[in-house]
């Protein structure tokens, strides 16, 4: 779609629009008129059709962080642990394809090219455009970073992917742009991935780690090549991605490594010398190339020549693949029929798409992931739940960051409170999508690290967001932000007798939210923008939370009130402490019979203190539902085998959890606002059982840490929901956040399973939510970040909380998940919240999919010390009205000074909800209360090519075709129409009313 002012669409204004945003799209005008015949596709080295084709990829899988901090990496610091220098091995690989055009190399990682290219001299710089032009370097995937598949949030993926793959655009034009998704070390793949990537205008995806039954029965079939088609909702063949299976991981042939820290020999091809060796390296090879071949569906196959880190010194590697492919291919005039050549996945996944054949059809995903019987790797699903969460809060921080920017305008950026940024951040969220940063895979000093980054990228959006609320409204009183509200810590409120608290709300539809401020008074009056009362409590802090504080905070109560805030804005609330007010009354001991709202019913065993059901007063439905805490003890090997439980595996020891106590210890309270049960299991383990008084869900807030190890056990902590839901062994979980999977016990949908580990088989990434249901109930559990979980029985859900593990798993990480801190030098604390909802399953998508939505775009709070100028603007809202409930804004960020990146999304699947599931239209002129916008172009998903050009190879799969959907056209060149699952991306140009 391209519009300028209110012309028609026509391809002629497409010219026009590249005028208008070639500097802020990165695409130069002489670079996209270019013909580009010599890169990509084009630049590719002949095949031959009567031969076995092995194309060599030479390439470096170069980890954004892992045993190394990025910084580490990049420089080659600290050898002692791992050889690994960046920089070096992209100055080698320039150098050494200069020598040779034939030679090819593929790069990954765009963090770390950033680094290295800003550091080269603009003569290195032309060097490597023009390798670049000719397809002799070429860059694959091109993302910030090879992210995770199971512990990322979509909405954090699609950013460091445009992040990446925008510098390319803007770096190497058309010639820089991927064209093959390239994920050859996470540890299972997420279907939603797959959709992500088929949207970004990917022709294709290879990865190379695969479930080992998986791999043995799709090389006896010739299947590790397949069509993957990434979602239930969107129109064949919008999310369907061309997918290929490595065959070496990402490893070369064995004896076939070259690099500095093989030891493989090299190929000895003087005839006078004793230890010639290229008749031996020559049969080798073709022995490995023909039982490759055996187990691909056509006469072309790939080999990965390269490894993690490797070409630091690449004349050793190119060195050996030039003899290679000479002296295999002088072979040929002997009868052989294999053809070597320097290839890239782009290049092989060409040849796979002139083969014209049909591939099998997969429909769900590559989880769980096992190396072995008993190796699997579903451990990291909650691995460093700590930074899990920090993670998630600060993606959450970020969008608030993009959003003011756009909305304050250059005020933002230089205010009062100094320069401000969004790209500190922006990078620093990218970073932390590594595939060995959230998933809690590295480590730990390099888990401190990424942390860090978080927190100083939160510091530069802190001052913009400052400086962008002080123009907004117009007061530039100073904005105090507290972090730790989760365990009752902000210094301001602790001590403050007045103060004002300002609530952003980054989504699109009105926003209402329960807060919890600290602080040492019994009484308080609240008011909102229109100096309305607002009900409000003060309820004394829990034991947990003044122990798990320690010495943070001194706040002796709580302050509990509901705020609202508008679609993209905030609203402004005061607080004044009441003087000479009553002492509070304690919480009452015992539990109660139940608590409820005018939503929401909740009872309690009175013997035990612990849940016994929960119902929906609205729909009279009610569900018999226990929960409880148990761990798992965690494997330190045995007779079977001898892995252990670690950062990645997790392998409990026995089938049945140790129960940490079957009676809590009960408190309760109720007040109008929010009615709280309190619970302590034990000493490291404790909950409230929460329900906010405008709430249709309940919170259950845990706390659970330091894990105690005394006894030489580790242990691996789950909470368990046992309810009288009658679900057959199947509940359900998300792909990264957006489309929901079933998942049954004991079964694949792609094999015959043969389980070697009845719980760690079983489990499955949750990223925002998983659910029970049956014909009459469903009972949705939303988290606050990624947690591994499962249903072991029959109307059950369990979902881990915490690991703490005393050996290493043998991945490589060297050393056990046992984590530590100043603070808790005796074991990491963690809290973290999951809320529950029970609903009819035909409307329970319409609770709680704008819940997750909540939870994972949680409303930024400031606080103000005192009285706010008179003049002060109390509320605002970005949009003239809100988005209806099935639009989800995902990003609204400045793209240049004249230009805004919009993506809006339609949040729904195409059979969930009867409201909700259905197109939508939106007018992008009517959207915005504060800009004016004067032209668009759509985009591909990752913003780096106009919609209207983006073409994919086609593949046919082999089993029937799914009926396409019905189509439905744009009403108008203003007026965009979203489908269930699809997410749209536009490039405003706005200019402010």
């Amino acid at each position: 779609m391209s519009v300028c002012n209110m012309a028609a669409r026509s391809r002629c204004l497409a010219v026009a629009l590249l005028f208008i945003f070639s500097g802020a799209f990165g695409l130069p005008i002489n670079q996209q008129e270019k013909d580009p015949t010599t890169c990509g596709y084009q630049s590719c080295h002949s095949t031959k059709a009567n031969m076995l084709n092995v194309h060599l990829v030479p390439h470096t899988h170069d980890d954004v962080g892992w045993l190394k901090t990025v910084d580490q990496y990049f420089y080659g610091d600290r050898n002692d642990i791992q050889h690994a220098g960046v920089q070096y091995i992209l100055d080698s690989v320039v150098d050494q394809l200069l020598k040779n055009p034939d030679r090819r190399f593929i790069y990954v990682e765009t963090a770390f090219f950033y680094r290295w290219w800003k550091q080269q001299s603009s003569s290195t710089q032309q060097t490597v455009r023009q390798l670049v032009d000719e397809g002799r370097l070429e860059f694959v995937n091109g993302g910030w970073c090879m992210s995770d598949e199971a512990t990322t949030h979509y909405s954090a993926v699609i950013d460091q992917m445009t992040l990446g793959l925008r510098f390319l655009n803007e770096t190497f034009g058309v010639c820089g742009r991927p064209r093959v998704a390239w994920h050859i070390d996470p540890f299972g793949h997420a279907r939603e991935h797959a959709s992500m990537f088929a949207q970004m205008g990917y022709d294709g995806l290879f990865f190379g780690r695969v479930d080992y039954q998986d791999r043995g029965r799709r090389m006896a079939e010739k299947e590790q090549e397949l069509l993957w088609r990434a979602s239930e909702s969107l129109t064949p063949p919008m999310a369907d991605l061309f997918t290929g299976i490595l065959p070496n991981g990402y490893n070369p042939p064995e004896g076939f490594c070259w690099d500095q820290l093989c030891s493989d020999a090299p190929i000895r091809d003087d005839p006078d010398l004793d230890d010639y060796n290229v008749d031996d390296v020559v049969q080798r090879f073709l022995h490995a190339a023909n039982s490759q071949a055996m187990v691909y569906k056509t006469n072309h196959i790939i080999m990965t020549m390269g490894s993690d880190f490797q070409y630091e010194n690449a004349i050793l590697w190119y060195k050996n693949l030039d003899k290679l492919i000479h002296y295999v291919n002088a072979q040929q005039a002997n009868g052989s029929m294999v053809n070597v050549l320097y290839s890239t996945p782009s290049c092989y996944l060409q040849e796979l798409h002139r083969a014209n054949l049909t591939w099998p059809l997969k429909e769900d995903d590559f989880f769980p992931y096992a190396d072995d019987a008993h190796n699997f790797w579903t451990g990291y699903f909650t691995s460093r739940p700590a930074l899990k969460r920090y993670e998630r809060i600060t993606n959450s921080n970020l969008q608030t960051c993009n959003q003011l920017e756009v909305l304050a305008g250059p005020a933002s950026r230089k205010g009062p409170f100094g320069k401000g940024d969004s790209e500190t951040l922006r990078k620093a969220m990218a970073v932390a999508q590594h595939h060995d940063a959230v998933s809690g895979t590295e480590k730990q000093h390099v888990a401190n690290n990424y942390a860090k980054m978080l927190a100083n990228g939160w510091q530069h959006c802190q001052v913009l967001v400052s400086n962008s609320l002080a123009s907004l409204s117009g007061s530039s009183a100073e904005r105090i932000y507290c972090d730790n509200l989760n365990i009752s810590v902000c210094p301001l409120t602790e001590s403050s007798k007045k103060f004002s608290v300002s609530v952003y709300n980054s989504l699109a539809q009105p926003l209402s939210w329960p807060i919890r401020l600290p602080v040492n008074g019994t009484a308080y009056r609240v008011a909102d923008a229109k100096g309305k009362p607002v009900d409000s409590q003060v309820v004394p802090v829990s034991r947990s939370t003044q122990e798990v504080r320690r010495n943070r905070g001194f706040a002796m109560n709580e302050l509990v009130f509901q705020v609202q805030a508008p679609p993209l804005g905030y609203s402004t609330y005061f607080v004044s402490a009441i003087q000479d007010a009553p002492p509070l009354f304690p919480p009452r001991s015992g539990a109660p019979t139940g608590i409820q709202n005018k939503y929401l019913k909740v009872t309690f065993d009175p013997d035990t203190g612990l849940l016994s059901s929960l119902s929906n007063l609205e729909t009279k439905q009610t569900i018999k539902l226990t929960q409880n805490f148990y761990w798992y003890n965690a494997s330190v090997g045995n007779s079977e085998s001898s892995q252990t439980s670690g950062a990645y595996i997790f392998r409990p020891n026995s089938s049945t959890p140790i129960v940490i106590s079957k009676v809590a210890k009960v408190q309760s309270l109720q007040t109008s606002v929010v009615q709280e049960v309190r619970q302590w299991f034990s000493p490291w383990v404790s909950q409230v059982v929460r329900l906010y008084a405008d709430s249709k869900a309940l919170e259950l807030e845990w706390t659970v840490g330091p894990l105690p190890v005394l006894d030489k056990r580790g242990k691996e902590v789950i909470t368990r929901l046992d309810t009288d839901i009658k679900t057959s062994e199947i509940f359900y979980t998300d792909s990264n956040g957006r489309e929901m999977l079933q998942r049954r016990k004991d079964f694949r949908p792609t094999w015959q399973l043969k389980q070697t580990e009845p719980i760690a088989g079983n489990y499955y990434p949750i990223n925002s939510r998983a659910f029970l249901k049956d014909d009459m109930n469903q009972l949705t559990v939303v988290t606050d970040r990624s947690q591994g979980g499962s249903s072991l029985q029959n109307g059950s859900l369990e979902i881990m909380l915490h690991r703490r593990l005393l050996y290493d798993d043998y991945r490589g990480v060297g050393e056990p998940l046992n984590e530590a801190s100043e603070i808790f030098p005796e074991g990491l604390v963690v809290r973290g919240r999951l809320l529950l909802s029970l609903d009819h399953p035909a409307s329970a998508a319409d609770t709680h999919r704008p819940l997750a939505q909540q939870v994972v775009f949680q409303p930024l709070l400031t606080f103000t010390d005192g009285d706010l100028s008179p003049n002060a603007r109390l509320e605002f809202s970005g949009l003239q009205a809100a988005l209806p409930p099935a639009v989800h804004l995902l990003t609204f960020s400045q793209w240049d000074e004249e230009s805004v990146l919009l993506r809006l999304e339609h949040q729904f699947q195409s059979w969930e909800s009867k409201v909700n599931s259905h197109p939508v239209t939106i007018n992008l002129q009517k959207l915005f209360s504060t800009l004016d916008v004067l032209g668009v172009s759509e985009l591909n998903l990752s913003a780096n090519q106009w919609k209207d050009e983006m073409k994919h190879f086609s593949w046919a799969p082999q089993k029937e075709e799914t009926p396409m959907l019905k189509q439905f056209e744009d009403p108008s060149v203003w007026e965009v129409t979203l489908r269930p699952m699809e997410i749209r991306t536009f490039l405003l140009r706005v200019s402010r009313k």
